[in-house]
This record gives structure tokens, C-alpha cells and sequence, in this order.
């Protein structure tokens, strides 16, 4: 569900390999775009400047942004599950309007592609300034209303950190999937997975860190939103 680059020292590495995937099974590997594939971003938080030290030219960091672009914003399951990375949008109350959204662009600052994939869920209810500077707040009245008008059950996002690797806000309707443990090598946060079958049941899979030594590198900046 997006944010496949600055999330550690081997961006380049893990895109790759999921683009490989893609290509191997087409129709069953579905990615997802999340805020940090932009172009603006990754300037910022690591993914250029590890293609830069690797590379020694930007050509990879502008082919691989390129590829972003042309990434899905959502994606539906079993009928009644909506993926996106953030979140939900006052621009669109039905998942049919998605389609006419433009994304084959850099992420813009405002409007439905932006909300997406920067709102976050909040226990409070209606929409609310987002403290990222981007997207919203929506609360669970919002959640329960777009679930009514689009004949869903819940909302799977990802886009914060949460200690577990999964977290449930919304009387359980909307469900936070983390998938990077320990962020930052530092969070010591649980990474999860969730599977789940053609019936709609779900597990989730927890997992830790790699044991393996991480190479002294340092990122030009820690994306300190998420912390």
C-alpha cells in the first residue's frame, strides 16, 4: 500500500524487486502508491540520495519516479474492502469518482490524490486539519458513511508507524498495516502483514527486524512526522 522507498537503507533494492515481481505474476502482485513515491519526498527523506551514492547520477532516481506515477491510488477487495495508502477525502464521497482523477503526475498539494495519500484516521469526528500539512483527519462517522455508500466493510491503509504493525481505529472499520520494522532502525516498532482469503477473513502476521548488521549510513533527514 505504498511507501516502498525511505524506509531504510536498501530502497533501491526493495522497489527493484517488487517491480520484478510485478512483472513476473501481472495479476496477482498489485502496488499501491503511497506519499513517498513523489518526486518532492524523496528529494527529502533518503531515496535520492541513496540512488545518488549508489549510482553516482540522478537517471535512476528519475526512471524509478517516473514508474511511481503510473502506480494505482487504491485498490478494492473482495468487493468490500478499499485499500489506499492515507486515508479518505471531502473531494469524493463514492470510489467511482477515483476514476477520474488524473494520477499520472507528481503528487499534488491538495485534492483527492493528496488526500489519499496523506489523511489519517482520527477519533474525532468529521474532517480535521491534518498536522502533516497535507490531507486530513476524518473521524468514524466519516469512515461509516463512506462504507455505507460504497457497500464496504473496511478501510486498510498504512502511512503511520504503529508499535504492533497493525492497529484498528473506527470500531475496527478502518485498520492500519505497517510493514517496515523498527523504522528508522530506531522506532523498534513490529512490522505486519494481513492475508486475507476470497471469504474475507484476515490474519495478521507479525514479524521483527532482520538480525543482519545495517551499514553506517546516514539519510539527509528522518521523516520526523511519523515519530
Amino acid at each position: 500500500m505504498g511507501d516502498y522507498v525511505d524506509r531504510g537503507y536498501h530502497s533501491v533494492e526493495t522497489v527493484s524487486l517488487l517491480l520484478c515481481l510485478k512483472i513476473k505474476h501481472p495479476t496477482r502482485i498489485h502496488l499501491l502508491r503511497g506519499n513517498h513515491e513523489s518526486r518532492q519526498i524523496t528529494q527529502v527523506y533518503g531515496f535520492f540520495d541513496e540512488c545518488m551514492r549508489k549510482y553516482a547520477t540522478s537517471n535512476v532516481w528519475r526512471c524509478f519516479t517516473e514508474v511511481f506515477d503510473f502506480l494505482p491510488l487504491s485498490a478494492v477487495i473482495n468487493n468490500d474492502t478499499f485499500c489506499c495508502h492515507g486515508g479518505l477525502s471531502p473531494s469524493f464521497k463514492t470510489i467511482d469518482e477515483l476514476k477520474s482523477i488524473d494520477r499520472k503526475v507528481e503528487v499534488p498539494h491538495e485534492g483527492a490524490m493528496c488526500d489519499l495519500l496523506w489523511s489519517d484516521p482520527d477519533e474525532k469526528g468529521g474532517w480535521g486539519p491534518s498536522p502533516r500539512g497535507a490531507g486530513f483527519t476524518f473521524g468514524p462517522d466519516i469512515t461509516e458513511k463512506f462504507k455505507e455508500k460504497n457497500g464496504l466493510k473496511m478501510l486498510c491503509r498504512a502511512h503511520q508507524v504503529v508499535m504492533d504493525g497493525y492497529s484498528w481505529n473506527h470500531n475496527q472499520a478502518c485498520v492500519t498495516i505497517f510493514s517496515a520494522p523498527n523504522y528508522c532502525y530506531r522506532c523498534g516498532n513490529l512490522a505486519t502483514l494481513m492475508e486475507m482469503d476470497e471469504y474475507g477473513s484476515f490474519d495478521f502476521t507479525q514479524f521483527e527486524p532482520s538480525p543482519n548488521k545495517i551499514e553506517d549510513v546516514v539519510h539527509s533527514k528522518i521523516p520526523d512526522y511519523f515519530l
